[in-house]
């Protein structure tokens, strides 16, 4: 595994933002995934519901297509396990793989690991590590001990998105609906949940797919960036990586300066070897004429032991019959003697190590806190103000409050006098004055609507000849409704709306009566709405079936 070639930052990261991270790569890395996704999913989401077409069981191929999704994914996470290091898979590649790749994982994700709630972290342990039996179970436990409850919760919120989009897909659909065609269309899907038609099952299977092609990529990305996380954590990846680096470059360094010592070494002069000179004779004979004897040599040593001894290495302290002694030199020269070398440059190389920003990265984080814990600071205590102070000033406001007050109530008692007549009849059981009896109602008979004509067509076409078009499909309008509701048998409330009388039209026994009236009911709206006139052969048209279907005289 080579660390070094990761694309992205490891540090320790909570397990949301760890989530996030993985997320970011699915997101990165959109077009190497959902490429080969709709590759494998698209025909197996076909040959399902074909399978169920035919059967009459198209429930159990939504409930097969949402069972696979463990299988489906392995696509995102041989993209995304792949182009983390460097190494995005080509589309043809990972669907290659897709018939291979993880095979013996199959029967457990498909059976009793269905249903976990830790199934896209334990996922990448199972498919990535290659582990089996008691090391695989091992694995699965030390690294997702502490974040299955984050796990568990990153499923729940997953599927709730799921089911959220299938359900707003729904209703955004019943946006474009006309507001008059609401209650049927609610009525058509309450019966289509009852009722559970081909088409409605059909339906319902392309919406869950697609809920599921847009979320279960993000939710095997974020399992993903747990496992990156939890990796990290246990094994130390991102100082490992540090480590690594630093040896790169200290390796790329190393060259470079040998190479050049070796250069400098050569280029130095031969040094000439001196003789040496011959020992003085009064030097060589001095030790032997001035040597003590042995007993006085010692003597004279013991006697200055402790005036002449200077340590020359850094002293340690000794203990003698349980006192603090005086400080003893270091017996460390004794014991390496010339193999001891000087440690400073490898406490400056560890300190300087320390202090790079790559190995003990530093970062601001601001967090939210109540009110109630937040640090207080310290206020003096108040001295005590002498009540006498404010006598004069409490007096005053006392007396102008009092003013105030005896002048609402002079002003309500002024509204009182000024208002008497009218409410003091009530107090004397009744008003002072009879209420006068609203005037008359006027009434005026109401005007009926002219007769239709004998000849409908032929005034139908008349009008539009002479240029009063709107009168015309007026004309026309009015007339098929009331042939319509005569053939139909019912009775239209005054003032009923073209979408009143479309639905009264379904009573009519032929479907050519129903579409005839249809499209009489589409011109006048066009035309009086939209300002849109139909040309005139359509309009002929139009007003010879009306005539042949509902027996206008011609």
């Amino acid at each position: 595994m080579k660390l070094e070639a990761l694309t992205v930052t490891l540090r320790p990261r909570t397990s949301w933002e760890a989530a996030e991270l993985g997320m970011a790569l699915v997101r990165r890395h959109a077009g190497a995934i959902w490429k080969p996704w709709l590759l494998v999913t698209v025909p197996i989401l076909v040959l399902l519901n074909a399978v169920g077409w035919a059967l009459d069981l198209l429930w159990l191929s939504g409930l097969l297509m949402w069972w696979l999704k463990p299988w489906f994914d392995r696509i995102v996470l041989f993209v995304i396990s792949r182009a983390v290091f460097g190494e995005t898979p080509g589309t043809r590649q990972t669907v290659r793989a897709q018939f291979r790749w993880g095979a013996r994982w199959w029967l457990p994700y498909l059976t009793w690991r269905r249903l976990g709630p830790a199934r896209s972290l334990y996922l990448p342990v199972d498919l990535l590590e290659g582990g089996s039996g008691s090391e695989a179970r091992q694995r699965r436990a030390a690294l997702g001990a502490p974040v299955y409850g984050m796990c568990a919760l990153l499923t729940l919120v997953c599927v709730h998105f799921e089911i959220l989009l299938v359900i707003g897909t729904l209703l955004g659909a019943m946006m474009f609906i006309p507001f008059d065609y609401l209650p049927d269309t609610f009525k058509a899907l309450l019966e289509s949940f009852t009722e559970q038609p081909q088409w409605f099952n059909a339906m319902l299977n392309l919406l869950a797919w697609i809920a599921v092609s847009v979320i279960e990529p993000f939710y095997v990305g974020a399992g993903f960036g747990l496992y990156l996380n939890r990796r990290t954590d246990i094994e130390g990846w991102d100082i490992e990586i540090v480590f690594r680096r630093l040896r790169a470059r200290l390796a790329a360094a190393a060259a470079p300066t040998f190479l050049a010592l070796c250069l400098t070494f050569g280029w130095l002069a031969d040094a000439q070897a001196q003789e040496p000179s011959a020992p003085d004779a009064s030097a060589v004979q001095a030790p032997s004429s001035t040597q003590a004897p042995p007993a006085q040599a010692s003597g004279d040593d013991e006697q200055g032991d402790e005036e002449e001894y200077e340590p020359t290495s850094a002293p340690i302290r000794g203990l003698v019959d349980g006192k603090k002694a005086k400080r003893l030199p270091s017996t460390l020269n004794e014991i390496y003697g010339e193999q001891r070398s000087d440690d400073r440059a490898m406490r400056d190389a560890v300190a300087k190590a320390m202090n790079d920003p790559t190995v003990a990265p530093k970062r601001k984080q601001m967090v939210w806190k109540p009110k109630h814990e937040a640090k207080k600071k310290k206020k003096d205590e108040p001295k005590p103000v002498d009540p006498s102070k404010f006598e004069g000033l409490g007096g005053g406001l006392a007396a102008v409050a009092k003013v105030l007050m005896w002048a609402v109530v002079a002003v309500i008692v002024g509204l009182l006098l000024f208002t008497l007549g009218r409410w003091l009849g009530w107090f004397r059981g009744g008003a002072s004055e009879e209420e006068q009896a609203p005037p008359g109602v006027r009434t005026a008979v109401h005007s009926e609507p002219e007769p239709l004509p004998d000849n409908l067509p032929t005034a139908i076409r008349r009008l539009w000849q002479a240029g009063r078009h709107r009168d015309a499909l007026a004309l026309m309008y009015r007339a098929a409704v009331e042939s319509m509701a005569k053939r139909a048998d019912i009775v239209l409330v005054p003032g009923a709306t073209e979408a009143q009388c479309l639905r009264a039209s379904r009573k009519l026994g032929s479907a050519e009566d129903r579409d005839v009236f249809a499209r009489a009911v589409r011109t006048w709206q066009y035309a009086a709405y939209a300002e849109s006139l139909p040309e005139p052969q359509d309009f002929d048209d139009l007003v010879g079936q009306l005539s042949q279907r509902f027996g206008w005289a011609v």
